[in-house]
């Protein structure tokens, strides 16, 4: 999920780049997006460290404290590994399996050699399904 990028191609001032994707999923209208950041490390004059979070050349609020949906602007969003999106999408375009269809059913032969006949169902009552909860009086 993160790459220590060499000393090329700092802004003024930091000491490391360190490359993070992340893959975000908003809650409330569906929409999944991924988006890879450049998180620089700076140390200001007083000698406190921060980082700024750069994302297509911009710098851009740091995703993890209040991420925005880019479809419907709600802050619903879930934050996950970088890739889930995409696998989500390809297995959504994949094709499904449908299982062959089941092939001929025999009827029982207890049921038939015994006369009984097969055509009428049982018709369960609720004191059937009940009856095995059912305490005697003491």
């Amino acid at each position: 999920m993160s790459e220590i990028a060499g000393q090329t191609g700092l802004r003024a001032g930091a000491s490391a780049v360190v490359n993070e994707s992340y893959s975000f999923a908003c809650m409330r209208c569906g929409y999944g997006w991924e988006q890879s950041y450049e998180i620089e490390h700076h140390t200001d004059a007083a000698g406190r460290e921060f980082v700024l979070y750069v994302a297509d050349g911009k710098v851009v609020p740091s995703p993890l404290s209040r991420p925005t949906c880019q479809n419907c602007d709600g802050h619903v969003v879930r934050i996950m590994r970088p890739g889930r999106v995409e696998s989500a999408r390809n297995a959504a375009h994949r094709p499904h399996r449908v299982p062959p269809p089941a092939g001929p059913v025999e009827a029982p032969a207890a049921a038939a050699e015994s006369g009984q006949d097969t055509t009428e169902g049982h018709h369960w009552h609720l004191s059937d399904l009940l009856h095995p909860f059912q305490r005697k009086a003491s």
